[in-house]
């Protein structure tokens, strides 16, 4: 093994001084969940969106903050993967009424690394004040969201900055320098900045920072020789999946349950469980990004002399699509005819 200030140009990476994860080659990862869910509060709640000849509008607090948030390098590129879904209170104050009780709930249902914050959708609803409240609802509507989406841009840019300096380690002729959780607001240089902050928020400036991945829609139906009860035991008793996944397998068939298959290459979590009917993933294969997850639904239904499932996965990453599709037609569907019977026998 090469030493540090021998190296030996057969190499393909470069040195660096502390021998971790040379030139950003692996994988590395952290998870931003605990924090997004603070930020996302901190800049929603008690803000105040105005029309001076209308009313002005408090969000109250945040109801609901459900989701996840990564930041991850790879080959010294940082990829930021965040998917929430927010549900707030507000209330208005009319100017021309302002004793009425006006309120309601907002919710931004999309707000990931798919979309730009001028793409992020919000849905506002009324629960009290009447007409009042219908006007302070188009006011959020055409208006308001200007502010929301502001926000959100803000929490975007905030979560790169603060999650970007650890990830890219120093290459040679780089000092190995902790880093601190600072946010850089400025990369102008001041008497009282540190130049090594300046540095860093040089170097992420210019990294291509919230690499979007394309992902496509995979769609695939498939014909069992049996009931609708046999193919969901099939596919949601630990028994049976062991048995055509040939091997262990993790499984809690509940809302919110993990599941694992084939030595951890397969994983995810059930969203939706509706017996004989309906099964909701959230899904992921090992080799993906970290923390990117398509969301599986299978369609079961019932025929005269058959059943059929109809597959739907989406956020699948285009550059897996085709690898995805035969997985499931050879590790799912014929499996699963030939270990239970449920299909022709492949000769």
């Amino acid at each position: 093994m090469a030493k540090w200030g021998e190296g030996d140009p057969r190499w393909i990476v470069e040195e660096r001084p502390d021998a971790t994860n040379v030139n950003n080659w692996h994988w590395s990862e952290k998870n931003a969940s605990g924090w997004s869910k603070a930020k996302l509060k901190s800049l929603f709640e008690g803000l105040q969106l105005e029309d001076p000849n209308l009313c002005t509008v408090t969000i109250k607090e945040m109801t609901k903050c459900e989701g996840e948030a990564t930041a991850s390098n790879r080959k010294g590129k940082l990829i930021f993967f965040y998917e929430w879904v927010l549900t707030m209170d507000w209330s208005a104050c009319l100017l021309a009424d302002p004793k009425r009780d006006v309120k309601g709930t907002l919710e931004i249902p999309n707000l990931s690394e798919e979309n730009d914050p001028h793409e992020i959708d919000v849905t506002v609803v009324v629960t009290a004040g009447g007409s009042g409240g219908d006007a302070a609802k188009e006011f959020i509507r055409k208006k308001g969201i200007v502010t929301i989406q502001s926000k959100i841009k803000e929490y975007i840019d905030t979560l790169k900055q603060e999650y970007a300096t650890d990830l890219i380690k120093p290459t040679k002729g780089q000092a190995v320098t902790k880093q601190t959780k600072t946010i850089v607001t400025s990369t102008t240089p001041t008497s009282n900045t540190p130049p090594t902050v300046n540095s860093t928020a040089n170097e992420v400036e210019k990294m291509d920072l919230g690499v979007k991945i394309r992902t496509s829609q995979l769609t695939l139906n498939q014909t069992f020789k049996c009931t609708a009860d046999e193919l969901y035991r099939a596919l949601t008793q630990r028994e049976m999946v062991a048995a055509f996944t040939r091997g262990d397998v993790k499984l809690e068939v509940e809302k919110g349950g993990k599941f694992e298959f084939f030595g951890g290459n397969i994983s995810g979590e059930f969203e939706e469980l509706v017996p004989n009917k309906r099964i909701v993933q959230k899904w992921r294969f090992k080799s993906w990004p970290s923390g990117h997850y398509s969301k599986v639904t299978l369609e079961i239904d019932q025929k005269d002399d058959c059943t059929e499932i109809q597959l739907t996965q989406t956020s699948v990453p285009a550059s897996e699509l085709e690898k995805t599709r035969e997985g499931w037609r050879n590790y799912y569907w014929e499996s699963i005819k030939r270990t239970f019977g449920f299909g022709a026998i492949l000769l």
